[in-house]
């Protein structure tokens, strides 16, 4: 079955870096648009930055810059380097992944907190 298990949340510095990885299985990795979401206490998810199979990459605006989106198809794996963060990142974060980058995800990640203070 479709598994994603992420790792690499953190407390940290504002200002400061983490990065996060996503661990696959289950699936063909390959093909397969992967995503990064977050939500923060009483607000909304979002989604914050997407890698589709050509490898073509989407970000929030407000982490444009800041944040990479990469992978690991060997390893099936996915990252998020995060950098210059802000208290306003502060939030879980949940890795997804579907056939297709539009539309909802099908397969999620049970998250890891990321903390900024």
């Amino acid at each position: 079955h479709v598994q994603l298990v992420e790792s690499g949340g953190g407390s940290v510095q504002a200002g400061g870096s983490l990065r996060l990885s996503c661990a696959a299985s289950g699936y063909d990795y390959n093909g397969y648009c992967m995503g990064w979401f977050r939500q923060a206490p009483g607000k909304e998810r979002e989604g914050v930055a997407a890698i589709d199979s050509d490898g073509s990459t989407s970000y929030l605006d407000s982490v444009k810059g800041r944040f990479t989106i990469s992978q690991d198809n060997a390893k099936k794996t996915l990252y998020l380097q995060m950098n210059s963060l802000k208290t306003e990142d502060t939030a879980v974060y949940r890795c997804a992944a579907d056939l297709t980058c539009v539309g909802k995800f099908g397969y999620w990640g049970q998250g890891t907190q990321v903390t900024v203070s």
